[in-house]
């Protein structure tokens, strides 16, 4: 191509000091790399356990919500497999190599792993939704599932070939090909190469306001109101602590009617002690109902504060910085700060299998049975090694 602008190998002096400038600091490469390397370790962990956990118990898959979540580890894999290698890569001092390809591709994992984990944590607020407030009607029935499932992987693709379709149509249509080719700063000069951006930023605000309203319903059904939940456990301790001592009062001036009472029925037989039995047996049933709903309530609340807040908190910073970048371009600190808050919204690779998977009853049962199967050999070959020692 003639209108391609590239160093010319004969002058190494310029090359190098091309590749000086996309150098980043020590102090922020080793941070950065060590981040990166811890996440990739935990969320291969975390989602590799979690997915042969579900492979080894077909049971598990049988139902919609437990195919959506492992879909959603699946993308997690994908995210430490791919994408967080590859902004590892970046991060690291540039070689020769360090081409508009490379940042390319890495554009395009960052791309389809923000498209692809927003959409398929709409998924599972949609699958909660039908669950809490609609479990006959549901929205995401069998077909529908596969469908929506189908849609998400088919547009996280589309989100990953974006990034290419740019830079190909900039090397089609552009006459100067340096903005593109010379590497991090120069990257994001040409104005056709934001689209990608645009997709994440829509992407994370329609799910953001889905979770928001979805949530907000799912309380709502269970009758949870956020404000005044600290307030009523409050006012139900003291009111425990009056009826407790109202309780012991009466109990004293009514001995006296209640031997009354059994020396008269005493000829009756046995019937009023079970009669006792029976209210007394009813109202623990009650009381450990009303409990049980209120513990239900409790940790209801807390799964949807900490699903929210965990997907604001890692995936805000990223979408408001790629809202700067569109208006004002990349300058040589918000690179860097874009791959702090890259690093921040891959945590969610990690805080994924702890809110979907590992707080499940059913998953908590098969992992404590899979430790005793492991525990109870050691147990016994401890216990026989002294008798096979006496024999």
């Amino acid at each position: 191509n003639k209108n391609m602008t590239v160093a010319s190998p004969a002058d190494p002096c310029k090359l190098d000091m091309r590749l000086s400038e996309d150098f980043y600091p020590i102090s922020f490469q080793v941070p950065m790399t060590g981040i990166l390397l811890v996440e990739i370790v935990l969320g291969l962990s975390s989602n590799l356990t979690v997915l042969i956990f579900y492979c080894m118990k077909q049971n598990l898959m049988s139902s919609i919500s437990n195919f959506i979540t492992v879909n959603l580890h699946v993308v997690d894999l994908l995210v430490c497999v791919c994408c967080i290698p590859m902004t590892a890569v970046v991060v690291l001092p540039p070689i020769q190599s360090h081409t508009a390809m490379i940042w390319c591709f890495h554009e395009a994992c960052v791309s389809f792993g923000s498209v692809a984990t927003a959409s398929t944590v709409l998924a599972i607020t949609v699958d909660r939704y039908d669950i809490s407030v609609r479990p006959a009607h549901r929205v995401l029935k069998n077909g529908r599932s596969v469908v929506f499932l189908g849609a998400i992987w088919a547009s996280s693709s589309f989100s990953f070939m974006i990034p290419f379709m740019e830079v190909g149509f900039v090397f089609n249509t552009s006459s100067n090909q340096t903005a593109v080719v010379t590497g991090i700063k120069k990257y994001y000069t040409e104005e056709v190469l934001y689209y990608h951006l645009l997709i994440q930023i829509h992407i994370f605000i329609f799910t953001a306001i889905v979770m928001l309203v979805t949530y907000y319903k799912i309380l709502q059904a269970l009758k949870i109101s956020i404000g005044n939940f600290g307030q009523q456990n409050l006012f139900k301790k003291r009111q425990k602590g009056k009826n407790t001592k109202a309780l012991r009062t009466p109990t004293r001036k009514q001995t006296t009617g209640d031997s009354v009472r059994d020396t008269r029925i005493r000829v009756d037989g046995s019937a009023p002690v079970g009669i006792r039995e029976s209210v007394s047996a009813i109202i623990a049933l009650r009381r450990a109902v009303r409990n049980h709903r209120e513990r239900r309530k409790k940790r209801t609340l807390k799964m949807s504060i900490l699903i929210i807040s965990s997907f604001m908190l890692c995936w805000t910073p990223i979408t408001a910085l790629n809202i700067i970048i569109l208006r004002g371009g990349l300058s040589d600190f918000n690179a860097q700060l874009r791959l702090s808050f890259l690093a921040m919204a891959y945590g969610t690779t990690i805080i994924h299998p702890l809110l979907y998977t590992f707080t499940l009853p059913k998953f908590q049962k098969i992992l404590k049975s899979r430790i005793r199967k492991k525990m109870l050999p050691v147990v016994n070959c401890d216990h026989c090694r002294p008798e096979c020692l006496s024999h």
